[in-house]
């Protein structure tokens, strides 16, 4: 399994200035549209009922990233480092922007879901490169000693300069016009969610074609991103799981529980690809190598939907 990886580790996937561009567009739309959802009351409705979202960020914020990195130390002897760094990079974005339909679709605590995606997302232009760096740096370590490797230095400066200006501002943009604007949010709102999704799928769809456009069509080529595909489940399956038995662990209502597993199992895996297309970030001539890392942020971008569905039907079931 590591040599199907490592053969995708080999390829260099980047984009144009151009298609940086169009990219970093997107991301704006993206979070602007979810930054429209966000209120001021949100933060302080937070104290009234505060249990249930603290946990649920300790779980986004400190358990996912720390089980994701435990996750990859497991599994060494057959992932290989970049595409351990492509989980730590997911574990570390903010929470989906489709979590909030599937918590509703779960029969789950939507109020709990919309408050977890307007906090994560408010605060991921510090908490991401933060999380990214902490546990990244603390792997690259790790991997360095048993793979017999130089030790890669997670960009955190960079990061969080870059993700201040490209996530930072849309997101304040979006909660002022919100604020300020409240029946003009109201009506562009759910056309610039759904504008959102659409441009999600898009992304995912680009960065895949790039991956595959430098693939050639073989058995060999198959066998790696069925590996990747695995890797992504598995990963995927931790988060969910993170979520569920976290939420039970502290004894928290079914609804709580059921929006808990799905805010920590779907991920802002749209920004993470976003990342790695930026060149001011992951430079491409010490990122040279990082077919691996895009594919498992872009597969993760397919599966946490159909995996989420999957869940938020079951939960939806169990009422019955």
């Amino acid at each position: 399994m590591k040599e199907q990886l490592a053969f995708l580790d080999s390829l260099n996937i980047n984009l144009g200035a151009g298609e940086m561009v169009v990219v970093n567009i997107i991301l704006a739309i993206v979070m602007f549209g979810v930054a429209l959802g966000i209120k001021f009351q949100t933060f302080k409705d937070v104290f009234k009922n505060p249990k249930s979202v603290i946990v649920g960020i300790l779980l986004q914020w400190i358990m996912l990233p720390a089980i994701t990195c435990l996750l990859a130390i497991v599994l060494n002897p057959f992932i290989t480092p970049m595409i351990a760094i492509g989980m730590l990079l997911v574990a570390s974005c903010p929470g989906g922007n489709i979590s909030n339909f599937m918590s509703s679709l779960s029969k789950g605590n939507v109020e709990l879901s919309v408050s977890m995606t307007a906090i994560t997302t408010a605060f991921a232009p510090l908490v991401t490169p933060l999380n990214f760096w902490l546990w990244g740096t603390l792997y690259c370590r790790f991997a360095s000693v048993r793979n017999d490797i130089p030790t890669l230095e997670i960009p955190f400066m960079d990061m969080l300069e870059q993700i201040l200006l490209i996530l930072g501002l849309p997101i304040v943009a979006g909660m002022l016009f919100s604020h300020y604007f409240p029946n003009g949010a109201k009506r562009i709102m759910k056309p610039l969610q759904l504008l959102s999704i659409v441009l999600f799928i898009g992304m995912v769809a680009v960065s895949l074609s790039q991956v595959l456009a430098a693939l050639e069509p073989r058995w060999e080529v198959y066998a790696s991103i069925l590996c990747a595909l695995l890797v992504v489940v598995l990963h995927n399956a931790s988060a969910l799981s993170t979520g569920y038995f976290g939420a039970k662990m502290m004894k928290l209502p079914m609804q709580d529980r059921r929006s808990l597993t799905i805010e920590v199992g779907i991920q802002n895996s749209g920004l993470g690809l976003a990342l790695l297309f930026n060149p001011a970030i992951f430079d491409p001539a010490l990122w040279s190598h990082n077919g691996g890392m895009v594919l498992i942020t872009a597969l993760w971008g397919v599966w946490h939907i159909v995996s989420g569905l999957t869940v938020a039907s079951i939960f939806r079931r169990m009422d019955k």
